[in-house]
């Protein structure tokens, strides 16, 4: 009774704006699953029999089985179980006279309801802006638009303000660039509509400082450590950006052979900006990438963010004058045991010939990997000299120098 008073109205609403056709409902929001009859009403003056009309959904004719005469100028068509909307500005449903003008349509949003947003999470680039990005609820799928609405505010005082800039190229995605506290923590959620409903994620709370990334390092330099061939020392600039906060960086490294994809990470670089990496292979090419943590902004206790990895530098080792004369390159685990059997002989010519250490230098280390490398038939006699204390790791080769004075006993 309800559905004929609501079509009479209908009717009405549509004779007297002197329309000669309509469908009712009209652009109707529907959940999956769920069944619609729609009706077609034309006016008298079209001179058309509803018996002559058909529907279409999507340009595809519907079966006849699916009609309805409901009089001579009214006809209806019903749809079960019906699947979500092949394109998110809605199905298309039509009513065509019988020589197949269109006489009326209708846009059937077919979806879910957004589920809650999860996985929020933000960062601000050198405490001047702040990005937050967010996955959708559930499957992610409504089959409807879905608006997600980023909204912030200061914790204790202040109006709840929307983020506006979406234009960030990723989806789910938000951008606020300026007007941002420090030292004041900020609520920040986001809400998700569509027609057939609304869902808010958890709220995160967080301060600016400790959510801090910042730019790649620049200035990235690689070169060879002499003729060493198996070394090559990576150098880089603090980020300019944050030069003037208080802060304590933490970097890592990561290299590769020219022609591989796989790259070996130095997790433990600290705060210096120049590292030695080691165990390479002889005469080969290596991209090296640096990157940045800005920890500790300003006394933040947070871990902070790691920048993008920097453009990659390039390198080649010498080459090995052992391999020249015809043996084979070693194998990766062999190298390692190379490094390991040659700094045992290191450390034992070290106590054989090193006491009272203080000071600091490596020369003399390198001058007696580049001996090892050339001859193995000599004895390097050497004067009083600065001997350093080397700490190897095995999976990613790179080499921290503690200081020791050290004098050595002529042979």
């Amino acid at each position: 009774m309800l559905s004929l008073l609501c079509l009479m109205l209908f009717v009405a609403r549509v004779f007297s704006s002197s329309t000669l056709a309509g469908i009712f409902p009209q652009d109707p929001a529907l959940r999956m699953g769920s069944s619609l009859t729609a009706t077609c009403t034309v006016s008298p003056e079209r001179g058309l029999h509803a018996n002559t009309m058909y529907w279409t959904l999507n340009g595809k004719r519907l079966p006849s089985s699916t009609y309805d005469l409901l009089s001579p100028n009214c006809l209806s068509v019903t749809l079960h179980h019906l699947n979500g909307s092949q394109q998110q500005s809605g199905d298309n449903l039509v009513c065509h006279s019988g020589d197949g003008h269109v006489l009326a349509g209708s846009c059937l949003y077919v979806g879910m309801p957004p589920e809650k947003p999860v996985n929020l999470t933000c960062w601000s680039r050198n405490t001047k802006d702040l990005s937050c990005k967010w996955t959708p609820g559930g499957r992610g799928e409504t089959f409807i638009k879905t608006k997600y609405t980023l909204k912030y505010k200061l914790r204790w005082y202040g109006r709840e303000r929307e983020c506006e800039d979406y234009s960030t190229g990723q989806r789910y995605t938000c951008y606020i660039p300026r007007d941002l506290a420090l030292f004041t923590p900020y609520e920040i959620w986001v809400e998700a509509s569509n027609q057939l409903g609304t869902a808010t994620s958890d709220v995160i709370t967080l301060d600016i400082l400790d959510v801090v990334t910042t730019d790649p390092p620049d200035n990235v330099h690689v070169s060879r450590v002499g003729e060493l061939e198996d070394q090559l020392t990576v150098r880089w600039g603090s980020p300019p950006a944050l030069k003037d906060f208080l802060f304590q960086a933490k970097y890592q490294i990561r290299y590769r052979l020219e022609d591989s994809t796989e790259w070996k990470v130095v997790d433990d670089v600290g705060n210096q900006t120049s590292c030695r990496l080691a165990g390479l292979r002889a005469g080969t090419v290596y991209f090296v990438q640096v990157r940045c943590n800005p920890v500790g902004i300003y006394g933040s206790r947070k871990a902070g963010i790691w920048s993008d990895w920097s453009h990659p530098s390039a390198a080649s080792t010498p080459h090995s004058e052992r391999l020249q004369s015809g043996s084979c390159e070693p194998k990766p685990g062999e190298q390692n045991s190379t490094l390991r059997r040659e700094l045992k002989q290191f450390f034992g010519w070290v106590r054989k010939h090193a006491y009272g250490c203080s000071g600091m230098s490596i020369k003399l280390y390198d001058q007696w990997r580049v001996w090892l490398q050339k001859s193995h038939k000599t004895r390097n006699q050497v004067g009083k000299n600065n001997i350093p204390f080397i700490s190897v790791t095995t999976q990613s080769w790179y080499i921290t120098v503690k200081p020791m004075l050290c004098t050595t006993r002529l042979l």
